[in-house]
């Protein structure tokens, strides 16, 4: 198997160290695959869904943005948060999306951060139910 190694870190510290065959991640302008011998690249990600592919499993991960560098068959993701579906409590995510829609809704609050805040919860629970 010809693989790449991939970090994925978060504020709070690495969530992913390893050998994968690949990874899918959200970049700003579309999803975008990394695999051995990709070339150089820093790219920005957004709100969405990393899926990593090793030999025995797939694992997917739900980001909430950050950048990717891939050199020399390393794939380093510094996100601002990452979390499997058995991570994610679904009534807090459920709260966070109530609370983005009425924030969207009040005049007072800053629109484009609750339509960020409402991308990230929304995600989080399209992970919860697609179960992957």
């Amino acid at each position: 198997m010809s693989s790449i190694q991939v970090n994925i870190l978060t504020p709070d510290g690495s969530k992913y160290k390893g050998e994968a065959e690949g990874v899918i991640v959200p970049g700003v302008l579309g999803s975008f695959e990394v695999r051995h011998n990709h070339a150089p690249i820093v790219s920005t990600l957004d709100v969405g869904s990393v899926y990593l592919k090793t030999d025995k499993k797939s694992t997917v991960y739900a980001i909430s943005g950050g950048t990717i560098e891939v050199n020399a068959n390393v794939a380093s993701l510094i996100v601002e948060s990452a979390e499997s579906a058995v991570e994610i409590d679904k009534s807090r995510a459920e709260e966070a999306k109530q609370r983005a829609l009425a924030n969207l809704h009040d005049s007072d609050k800053d629109t484009a951060r609750a339509k960020r805040a409402l991308a990230r919860a929304e995600n989080r629970l399209k992970l919860i139910i697609s179960g992957k």
